[in-house]
């Protein structure tokens, strides 16, 4: 048997338990996650619960699976753009088109698979085999710095940062249209969308809280250079935020319905700045990634 424990994080809050498993293991169907749950083989916080639980950030989430249910994730030699390390931590500057960790039709060439050769079994198992120290996520196509946990101590401790929102997240993005204002706030509360789970929409009804501050960096003719600071940390947050405005992020091809005429395979956004403290010493540390080359070239076309 082979053993999962995932600890909620807010971007997850008040789903099902069964949809939630299902956005955390692609490969497994509904009606097997339910069957699971039926059965009581599905613990929260050590105890079982029923289909229709809706979990909350912070709930431990624990069940066994056969093996046979488990690709074989292997550590592969893949080049890690290092930002910071030490015996509890790593920052990478993730890369574009680089999925995060395994999951279904991406079991090769992920993160993982470089943390895995790079840090060797040093690192947290609180997210499972398909997810050792991963404690939150970046979209294959948004590029930038992204802390992974090397223990089970410091993944808890970040995973409460990220909770409390007390960890500083600053991303430089390019947006379609050129913004009036400069500086706003987007407060909209965001949830899955009605019809495509992979997708998210804003939800005045059953959506959950959240706010991006939006500063202008510098116009262009049609478009506008922008930071965004995330006080909450929902899905897919800036895309779907900027696109409510009428301003979605230049090469969004989930959210925008204007195709780019610069062929970025994917969105322009960079995760720049992300500060913490640190899970053993509480010193406050903050690291910055430094633009792609693709993302200061359009900069430069654009001016």
């Amino acid at each position: 048997m082979e053993e999962f424990r995932f600890l909620i994080t807010e971007e997850l809050e008040d789903e099902r338990i069964d949809k939630c498993i299902s956005i955390l293991i692609d490969s497994l169907s509904r009606s097997f996650i339910q069957k699971l749950i039926r059965e009581e083989a599905v613990l929260v916080n050590g105890k079982t619960v029923k289909g229709s639980y809706r979990v909350k950030a912070g709930d431990d989430v624990f069940f066994l699976l056969p093996k046979a249910e488990e690709p074989d994730i292997r550590p592969e030699d893949i080049p890690l753009d290092l930002l910071y390390e030490d015996t509890d931590v790593i920052v990478v500057n993730k890369p574009k088109g680089m999925v995060v960790h395994p999951a279904a039709g991406h079991y090769s060439g992920t993160l993982v698979n470089a943390l895995m050769y790079h840090c060797g079994k040093d690192l947290s198992g609180i997210n499972g085999v398909m997810r050792p120290g991963i404690v939150h996520r970046i979209d294959m196509d948004t590029t930038g710095s992204l802390i992974v946990c090397k223990n089970d101590m410091a993944h808890n401790c970040i995973a409460e940062q990220l909770r409390l929102h007390s960890i500083n997240r600053r991303y430089r993005a390019i947006c379609e249209g050129v913004i009036k204002e400069d500086e706003l706030v987007i407060d909209k509360p965001l949830g899955r969308h009605p019809t495509d789970r992979k997708r998210m929409a804003v939800n005045e009804k059953n959506g959950k809280r959240a706010v991006t501050h939006v500063r202008v960096l510098k116009r262009f003719q049609k478009y506008t250079y922008i930071e965004c600071v995330l006080e909450t940390g929902r899905t897919h947050q800036i895309r779907v935020h900027l696109a409510s405005i009428g301003h979605p992020v230049l090469g969004d091809e989930v959210y925008s319905s204007c195709r780019s005429p610069f062929h970025l395979q994917g969105q322009t956004l960079h995760a720049y700045t992300l500060g913490f403290r640190h899970p053993r010493t509480s010193e406050y540390i903050e690291v910055e990634a430094p633009l792609p080359e693709y993302f200061t070239h359009l900069l430069e076309i654009l001016a």
